[in-house]
């Protein structure tokens, strides 16, 4: 199905997740994966980056890391971008590498921009025209729910298939 996978990543919760759903993705299909991720230049920065240029390979280094632990083959670029150009850079890394899909994580907070249409995902699916996959968000747990109550409908599940 796939054979390229590129994965773009920040270092939120929601690339720990897609790091996971691509990890899965990719074995199953066999899948090669390019994690990419863009430092964005601060707006009236004079060039000053919201991470370091080690900052930023290490996000890029971690990601590849765990991919490759998990017998996944993989590599990985960072590039340096203001905000207008970022959906610029993610998109010319997938068509220049031969990406057949391209892996977003899900944030879920930015809905005023995804009705607009404005979104980083939007914007990059309108310059390469590749297929796009968005991983399932972090599951966010209350903090007032009781870790017995989560074990319980495990164990009444496994004492139900027990007296089948």
């Amino acid at each position: 199905m796939f054979n390229r996978i590129l994965l773009a990543i920040d270092e939120t919760d929601s690339a720990d997740e897609a790091v996971c759903y691509t990890t899965a993705l990719a074995r199953q299909t066999g899948a090669t994966v390019r994690v990419v991720h863009v430092n964005e230049l601060l707006v009236g920065g004079r060039g000053v980056a919201v991470k370091t240029e080690l900052e930023a390979m290490d996000v890029v280094d971690r990601a590849v890391a765990r991919f490759r632990s998990a017998g996944v083959d993989a590599d990985g670029v960072h590039f340096l971008a203001d905000c207008f150009t970022t959906p610029v850079r993610i998109a010319e890394a997938a068509l220049e590498w031969g990406a057949d899909v391209t892996v977003f994580g899900s944030h879920r907070r930015r809905w005023l921009s995804r009705l607009a249409g404005r979104g980083l995902r939007e914007r990059v699916i309108a310059l390469s025209g590749l297929p796009t996959l968005v991983a399932p968000a972090p599951l966010k747990v209350s903090r007032n729910l009781d870790l017995a109550e989560l074990a319980e409908p495990v164990e009444v599940a496994a004492a139900a298939s027990s007296l089948s």
